[in-house]
């Protein structure tokens, strides 16, 4: 009986085992993320906040702008108002809804704007280097060295109240912060070896940083940018609540803390939350951003 070589045994092997897809590299990372709980709950409560404030009018809530005098402050749990009333009397419920929309595009819109701002000045300074570099990034260091909610303020009372100034507020804010980050990783892609292998075929820097650096410093940055919404959430509050965000009488949750600061001894449930919403919003983008970066890190 004669016996096979062993290159013609592996080969039959190889050819009668079953053929396997191999996993990406985004699926393995949302394959990770839905290991952890922790990430999977704060993504659910995102989900529901969002979709409430998306559909708020046809939820069938009361009319968050009419109040009554006669029913000013009622307590969590009064019937026909779940969550009690403001100082005007208006349904608490119907507000936290309708706030969530005004919070979440104030919080949220400043760190996309940054994100793209910031990305592109990290990218252009980190792979093009020397002068551009310096000049780029000494500019950036100008407003890096001012505390966040110091620049956030001092720039919202120059342009005035508003939500647009407080977006745009907010933007100049983030985007030193990300074009560090950005740079940092550009910087250490710049030289490796499909950059140089994409410089040696003749493409341009454009080319090159948009098709073969951008893919593989996004990940880390988006990461970051991830991190700063529930700083933006805050510093968004905290302009409202100043009287530099949004005018009465929106609903917006940095607002309603100022209008309901003057309720805190006389009905302190209602009065805190707007600030328990900005709590668990922040609170939930931070440990989804931690979920994400632990999920996105390929060496663990």
């Amino acid at each position: 009986m004669s016996e096979l070589p062993i290159p013609a045994m592996s080969d039959t092997a190889l050819q009668a085992a079953p053929a396997t897809k191999a996993r990406g590299y985004w699926a393995t990372v949302g394959r990770r993320i839905l290991r952890d709980k922790v990430s999977v709950v704060c993504a659910v409560v995102l989900l529901i906040i969002f979709i409430s404030a998306l559909i708020a009018p046809w939820l069938g809530l009361a009319d968050p702008y009419q109040g009554s005098m006669i029913r000013r402050l009622r307590h969590i749990g009064t019937p026909g108002y779940p969550l009690g009333t403001d100082e005007l009397g208006r349904d608490m419920l119907a507000r936290l809804v309708y706030g969530g929309r005004l919070s979440l595009v104030i919080g949220i819109l400043p760190v996309i704007l940054a994100f793209c701002v910031g990305t592109s000045l990290g990218l252009v300074a980190g792979y093009v280097g020397g002068r551009v570099n310096t000049a780029i990034m000494r500019t950036v260091d100008v407003f890096y060295a001012f505390p966040s909610v110091l620049l956030a303020i001092a720039i919202s009372g120059a342009l005035g109240a508003g939500i647009t100034n407080s977006i745009v507020a907010l933007t100049i804010v983030f985007v030193p912060q990300i074009s560090r980050v950005a740079e940092s990783v550009t910087t250490g892609v710049r030289h490796m070896d499909f950059v140089e292998a994409a410089r040696a075929s003749g493409a341009g820097p454009f080319t090159i940083m948009r098709v073969h650096m951008l893919g593989n410093v996004l990940g880390p940055i988006f990461v970051y940018a991830t991190s700063l919404v529930s700083v933006s959430m805050i510093l968004a509050a905290g302009l409202s609540f100043l009287g530099l965000g949004t005018k009465p009488p929106e609903p917006e949750w940095g607002l309603m803390l100022n209008t309901l600061r003057t309720a805190i001894y006389v009905n302190p449930w209602v009065a805190a939350l707007p600030g328990a919403m900005i709590f668990m919003v922040s609170i939930c983008f931070n440990l989804l951003s931690d979920g994400m970066r632990s999920a996105m890190d390929i060496r663990n």
